[in-house]
């Protein structure tokens, strides 16, 4: 069973940084695309960044310059490091991946998510 875990969330007043973390764990062939995507009360779920298996990003505007994600190929793990947090930054933030793993039937490929993980930014 693929499972991704964050950490790394809290409640930081406004300029500061935090850094998220996911790590994937089980059975794992490969991972294609990893993504943070967050969410705000009310709001809909939004893409934040995305890192392709060639190291690739992009990032939301809001986010460009402020963000950065990074992934750890040998560990199976994936960061995103925020600076210069703002109030509007505050959300509930997701890790996605897309992943390849080995199940009773076989090799196949499925879209997986963590938790989630509570980021404050207090004014």
């Amino acid at each position: 069973q693929v499972q991704l875990v964050e950490s790394g969330g809290g409640l930081v007043q406004a300029g500061g940084s935090l850094r998220l973390s996911c790590a994937a764990s089980g059975i794992i062939v490969s991972i294609r695309t990893l993504n943070w995507y967050r969410q705000a009360p009310g709001q809909q779920r939004e893409l934040v960044a995305g890192i392709g298996s060639s190291g690739s990003t992009n990032y939301a505007d809001s986010v460009k310059g402020r963000f950065t994600i990074s992934r750890d190929n040998a560990n199976n793990t994936m960061y995103l490091q925020m600076n210069s947090l703002k109030p509007e930054d505050t959300a509930v933030y997701y890790c996605n991946a897309w992943i390849r793993t080995i199940g009773a039937k076989g090799l196949y490929a499925d879209d997986y998510w963590g938790q989630g993980t509570q980021v404050t930014v207090s004014s």
